[in-house]
């Protein structure tokens, strides 16, 4: 029995056929808000990548910095640093959020959650917004000594 030959990806390409795939198979009530939510991530840079990681689809740039976490009833996406702890641990992010849209979990992690499309729509221009410095702060990989909440 032969296998299928991989598809060549296109390294200019920010979608992954994993995450395609994930999404053909997901059976969701929140599913046309969790595409949204990724078009929206995908949409603010062009360094944006995506993958699956942790069994769920996440985002990353020089490293990974978000994941979309689908539950019965909800839909969140968790902003974080990665998986190895870096001194944002400590010294935190200096993501402005006017809106206060992030719920911190942690100095360095925090989550927004999304309850149905129109709540995805309202909070959208905010979204791209703690996205855009979340994705600057890993690009820059700087040492912040500002605390998130302050």
């Amino acid at each position: 029995m032969r296998s299928k030959p991989k598809p060549e990806v296109d390294p200019s390409d920010t979608t992954d056929p994993a995450v395609i795939d994930f999404l053909d198979k997901l059976d969701h009530p929140l599913k046309p808000e969790f595409e949204t939510v990724r078009r929206i991530i995908l949409g603010v840079s062009p360094e944006i990548r995506e993958g699956i990681k942790w069994n769920a689809p996440s985002f990353r740039t020089t490293d990974d910095f978000a994941t979309l976490n689908l539950r019965q009833g909800r839909l969140w996406l968790i902003l974080h640093t990665g998986a190895k702890v870096k001194p944002t641990a400590q010294t935190g992010l200096p993501i402005p959020d006017p809106t206060h849209l992030l719920e911190w979990l942690a100095n360095d992690r925090a989550v927004v959650k999304f309850t149905d499309a129109a709540d995805v729509q309202a909070k959208r221009a905010a979204l791209e917004a703690i996205v855009r410095e979340w994705v600057q702060c890993d690009l820059r990989s700087v040492h912040y000594t500002q605390k998130p909440h302050e």
